[in-house]
């Protein structure tokens, strides 16, 4: 079960350098560390890097989260959530299959946000492009690829779950927070030293 949960992990990490299509990382990379202290920091950092690299993990597992934490709080409004959980076992899949559904749909939502920021970084870099060639082709492609990277971790997640050891988005989560920590403590000890 260890030997599991690392290969995953293992698969995960290595799944960060997939670059998104039609993207120019090494510009992005730079972007992020001249705004490393900022909300693009944080979300790089919660992450795992990815989206320093511009991954097809970018999203990482957060639309999952957050779809998560959307169908528990329907269920405290909304009756017929809430008699679902009471069902036991066949309604917890039920409502595991809503989250999944949710999660695909943050994920489509949030792709295109970030399509749409990457394109309007062109205009505000002073490091070069970002984005190759902008436009609905890379906006789909953007979409498409941040998608199937949040729907693999999901499935990622899912397989340690009943393979490895633990809770495996909680696994994934602190695997891309713990691969930042270094570089943090590395920062912080820089600061300290700068005063």
């Amino acid at each position: 079960r260890l030997l599991f949960t690392l290969g995953m992990i293992a698969v995960y990490r290595v799944g960060i350098f997939v670059t998104t299509p039609g993207v120019d990382r090494g510009v992005m990379r730079q972007i992020v560390r001249t705004e490393g202290n900022s909300f693009l920091g944080m979300f790089n950092l919660f992450s795992g890097g990815a989206f320093e690299q511009l991954s097809i993990f970018a999203l990482n597992i957060m639309p999952y989260v957050s779809a998560s934490i959307i169908l528990s709080l329907m269920g405290i409004v909304i009756k017929p959530i809430e008699e679902l959980r009471k069902e036991g076992e066949a309604g917890q899949r039920k409502l595991n299959q809503w989250t999944r559904y949710g999660t695909i749909l943050l994920s489509i939502v949030q792709g295109l946000g970030i399509a749409m920021y990457l394109e309007g970084l062109n205009e505000s870099s002073p490091y070069g492009d970002v984005v190759v060639h902008p436009g609905w082709f890379f906006r789909f492609m953007t979409v498409l690829s941040l998608t199937t990277g949040t729907a693999f971790l999901m499935w990622l997640g899912e397989q340690i779950t009943e393979r490895g050891l633990g809770n495996g988005i909680s696994i994934i989560i602190f695997a891309g927070i713990a691969a930042g920590l270094p570089n943090a403590i590395g920062g912080l000890l820089e600061l300290v030293r700068t005063g």
